[in-house]
C-alpha cells in the first residue's frame, strides 16, 4: 500500500516542469504584403536592434511586463498578445534569454527556404554538462552539425518511415489492451477518473518504453515494483533541475557541487543505467525484426550514441504524446457530433473484437483529422526554437548568425488568416478536396531537417488510442464551463478536464 500511494505520489510530481523540450510545400507564400497590381518598392532590411517589442528592463528584460500578465505559467497567451500588438515578429529578453519569436506561416516558410544541412537548436547546456561530467555521448537534442546528421540518418530510415513505424502497432496495442482494463478499474460510478493526465502519463512511459526497450515496466498495474518507481522518480529529479539549470550557470553549479548539480547527476545516472541495461540486452538479442538491433548493425553507431539517442526520444516522448491525447479527449468530449462520425467511421472499418492495426488506420481519415485538428487548438508544445547557423532575412528584418528563434504554434494556429472560426472544433477543414490551409500555419512536430524524428510514432500511438478509446467509451463533458490553459513545459488544462467515461 505505501508504494501505492509513494507511486501516486511521483505520478502527480511528474506533471511539474520548467522547460518544455519538445504536406506539400506551396509555391507562394499566403503572407505575400506586396501590394496587388503595384511593382513592390526596393526595401533595405532593417537590423535586428530595430525589431519591435515589449518592454526591455536592464537585466530582467521582459520579465517584469510578463509577470504582470499572468506570470510565466501564462507565458504562452502574453506572447500571443505581444504578436497582435508587434506583429508576425519581435524581439523579447527575459533576463540574459534573448530571441525573436515569430508567429506567421510565411516567416517559417521563409526561415524553410533558407535552412541549412545542419539546422541548430536552442543549447540545452544542464544535459551536454553531464554528458561531458560523465564522458557520455551526446542524443539527437544536443547533437549539431555532421555528428547529428550521422545520428538523425541511422535512426530515420526505421523511424520516418511509415512502413517501419506500422510495424510497432502490435506493441502498441498490448499497452492498449492493459490501459483500457486499467481505466475500466479506476473509472468511478460516473465515469470519472480522479487524474486522468497522471494515468495517460502512465500509458505513454509503458508504451515508449515496450518499443525502445522491448521491456513491460508494469506502469500500469497497481502496485509499482522497484524498478519502475527510480525510473519514474529519476525522471521527475532531471526535469526539474534541468529547467533551473537553464536560467543559472551551470558551470557555477559544478564547479561548486551545488545540490542541483548533484540531483541532476544522480537522476541521469539512475536513468542512464535503465537506458543501457536494456539496450545492451536488446543488442545482444538475435531477432532479425528488432529495430533498434538493425539501427546498430546497419549505421555503426557506437554503443554510447545508442544510449544517448534512444533516452533523450523517451524524455522527449512520454508526456507531449500524453497531453496531446489528453487534450483530444477534451475536444471530442465538447463535440459529441463529431465523436458519433468519428465512431461511425471506426465503426465501418473495424470487425467487432478487431483489435485496430496501422494499416486500419489507413482508411480513418477523419480520425486523422480528429488528431490534426486537436492538436492545432490545443498544441502540446506551444512554442520550440531554433538557432540560426547563418545571417538570414526574416520580413523586413537581417537577423545575425547565433539569433535564436522562437517558433510559435499556438499562434499559428490560432491565425484566422489561416483558419475559419479557429475556435471551433472542426476537423472537416482538414479533408477538402482542395485545401487553401497553409502547410506552415501547423508544425507540430516542427519543420525542415530538424522536425521531431518520432513524429511517426507518435501519431500511431495517439491514432491507435483515439481509436481503442472512442471504441469503448463514449467520452461525454461533465461541464461546459471553459477550461483555460497554463504552460508548464506542455500546455496544461487549468483544472481537471471535466470529461467522463461512459462504457458503450
Amino acid at each position: 500500500m505505501a508504494a501505492k500511494i509513494k507511486a501516486e505520489k511521483l505520478w502527480m510530481m511528474l506533471k511539474s516542469r520548467y522547460i518544455s523540450l519538445h504536406h506539400s510545400i506551396p509555391g507562394t507564400s499566403t503572407c505575400d504584403l506586396k501590394t496587388k497590381g503595384l511593382p513592390a518598392p526596393p526595401q533595405c532590411p532593417h537590423s535586428a536592434s530595430n525589431l519591435p517589442g515589449p518592454p526591455n528592463w536592464p537585466v530582467l528584460g521582459s520579465l517584469v511586463d510578463i509577470l504582470r500578465k499572468g506570470g510565466l505559467k501564462r507565458q504562452h497567451e502574453a506572447l500571443a498578445g505581444y504578436h497582435k500588438q508587434f506583429g508576425k515578429i519581435f524581439r523579447m529578453k527575459l533576463g540574459s534569454f534573448d530571441s525573436v519569436h515569430i508567429g506567421a506561416p510565411c516567416l517559417l516558410e521563409a526561415l524553410f527556404r533558407e535552412e541549412g544541412n545542419y539546422p541548430q537548436r536552442l543549447e540545452i547546456k544542464p544535459w551536454k554538462a553531464y554528458r561531458d561530467y560523465r564522458d557520455e555521448a551526446y542524443g539527437l537534442l544536443i547533437l549539431e552539425g555532421k555528428d547529428w546528421q550521422r545520428v538523425r540518418s541511422a535512426f530515420q530510415q526505421k523511424l520516418m518511415k511509415p512502413t517501419e513505424v506500422g510495424k510497432l502497432d502490435t506493441k502498441i496495442n498490448e499497452v492498449m489492451v492493459d490501459f483500457v482494463q486499467r481505466m475500466d478499474t479506476v473509472c468511478n460510478h460516473e465515469g470519472k477518473i480522479e487524474d486522468l493526465y497522471c494515468e495517460l502519463n502512465k500509458w505513454s512511459l509503458e508504451s515508449i518504453c515496450l518499443v525502445l526497450y522491448e521491456k513491460r515496466f508494469g506502469f500500469l498495474q497497481p502496485n509499482l515494483g522497484e524498478e519502475a518507481l527510480d525510473f519514474i522518480t529519476a525522471i521527475k529529479t532531471m526535469m526539474s533541475t534541468f529547467g533551473l539549470m537553464m536560467v543559472t550557470p551551470v558551470e557555477l553549479h559544478k564547479r561548486l557541487n551545488t545540490k542541483i548539480w548533484k540531483d541532476h547527476t544522480h537522476a541521469w545516472d539512475s536513468i542512464f543505467k535503465t537506458a543501457k541495461c536494456h539496450i545492451d540486452r536488446r543488442l545482444s538479442s538475435k531477432e532479425e525484426e528488432d529495430f533498434l538491433c538493425t539501427i546498430y548493425k546497419d549505421s555503426k553507431l557506437s554503443k554510447k550514441e545508442m544510449y544517448a539517442t534512444i533516452t533523450e526520444m523517451l524524455i522527449g516522448a512520454v508526456e507531449t504524446v500524453a497531453n496531446s491525447l489528453l487534450w483530444a479527449m477534451f475536444n471530442l468530449s465538447r463535440n459529441p457530433h463529431i465523436q458519433n462520425k468519428l465512431y461511425a467511421e471506426i465503426q465501418s472499418v473495424l470487425a467487432p473484437d478487431q483489435m485496430p492495426s496501422a494499416e486500419d488506420l489507413k482508411h480513418m481519415p477523419y480520425l486523422k483529422a480528429c488528431l490534426k485538428e486537436s492538436m492545432r487548438i490545443n498544441p502540446s508544445v506551444p512554442f520550440t526554437t531554433r538557432t540560426l547557423d547563418k545571417e538570414t532575412v526574416l520580413g523586413d528584418y537581417v537577423l545575425p548568425k547565433g539569433t535564436v528563434l522562437t517558433i510559435n504554434s499556438h499562434v499559428l494556429g490560432s491565425n484566422e488568416e489561416c483558419f475559419d472560426d479557429w475556435s471551433e472544433f472542426r476537423p472537416e477543414r482538414w479533408l477538402q478536396v482542395k485545401s487553401t490551409i497553409n502547410p506552415f500555419a501547423h508544425v507540430p512536430f516542427g519543420i525542415g531537417r530538424r522536425m521531431c524524428i518520432g513524429r511517426r510514432l507518435a501519431e500511431l500511438q495517439l491514432q491507435l488510442g483515439i481509436c481503442w478509446l472512442v471504441r469503448r467509451y463514449n467520452i461525454v463533458a461533465t461541464d461546459n464551463d471553459p477550461v483555460d490553459t497554463i504552460h508548464s513545459g506542455t500546455l496544461m488544462p487549468s483544472r481537471d478536464l471535466p470529461v467522463a467515461f461512459l462504457r458503450r
